[in-house]
């Protein structure tokens, strides 16, 4: 089973790692990122969250690791209200506004683990694939709840922990995942598309009490299981990804 190639790393010294400033590898990536059935974000955590998230109509969202631009897109075609985007990586917020550049869609290189919103009334903020990269949650989630609107919701994905478990790794394939040390939270190292990038380890129970810490109720819970027809009859890759969860969703309200 090879290693999951996910979602861009976000910095949480608020610079971007040495593969941002790579056009080519940065290149690589996003073609990967964005192969149809071979890609997991597109055939696991993205149906998951848009079912969770429904309705973009209307709504004033705020996303937390926007990466490059892609929900933005999502948001508009359906018609959001307004849409904002920060993202510690400058190559990506530059691929977001090339990708986005509906004027309802703004995008800003910020550090996300420093943040604060621009202001109140949000009705959706998001955070895909993004959070993990932190090492505290604390500040991030805080400043997500007084980011919303009272009746605002907070839905985040992040990897599943029992991939952010494992030790460090090399890249390429593997036939097994290894998960230890699953109950001490803390970063772990790996190698992704040649580059060392560090995933902070948390398990589901760490997730769920930091959400509480900071204010929020637990609307829902998922591990984005595979469905069928997002693979296109490929029966061996719908297979191969049931074989492990790779991704966690979250959703809240302010408590």
């Amino acid at each position: 089973m090879s290693d999951p190639q996910i979602d861009p790393p976000v910095s949480p010294a608020g610079g971007s790692f040495a593969f941002y400033e790579d056009e080519h590898r940065l290149d690589q990536y996003l073609k990967h990122r964005h192969q149809q059935v071979t890609s997991p974000n597109l055939v696991m955590e993205d149906p998951a969250f848009m079912r969770v998230a429904g309705k973009l109509g209307g709504q004033r969202v705020l996303d937390l690791g926007c990466g490059d631009g892609t929900f933005a897109t999502q948001c508009i075609e359906q018609g959001c209200d307004s849409y904002l985007g920060i993202d510690g990586a400058s190559g990506m917020i530059e691929r977001a506004r090339v990708r986005c550049s509906d004027p309802r869609a703004q995008f800003a290189v910020v550090d996300m683990a420093t943040f604060e919103p621009p202001q109140s009334g949000f009705d959706l903020v998001s955070s895909r694939l993004a959070l993990h990269y932190l090492a505290d949650l604390g500040p991030t989630l805080r400043a997500a709840r007084r980011a919303l609107a009272p009746d605002g919701r907070f839905i985040a994905t992040v990897l599943h922990p029992v991939l952010t478990s494992g030790p460090t790794t090399s890249a390429g394939q593997r036939q097994t995942l290894e998960v230890d040390d699953y109950f001490s939270p803390g970063p772990r190292t790996r190698e992704w598309f040649g580059e060392p990038v560090t995933w902070h380890h948390r398990t589901i129970e760490n997730y769920l009490n930091d959400l509480q810490a900071a204010g929020f109720a637990l609307t829902d819970l998922r591990e984005c299981e595979p469905v069928e027809a997002q693979f296109a009859g490929n029966a061996e890759e719908y297979d191969r990804r049931r074989r492990v969860p790779l991704f966690l969703l979250l959703a809240a309200v302010t408590a």
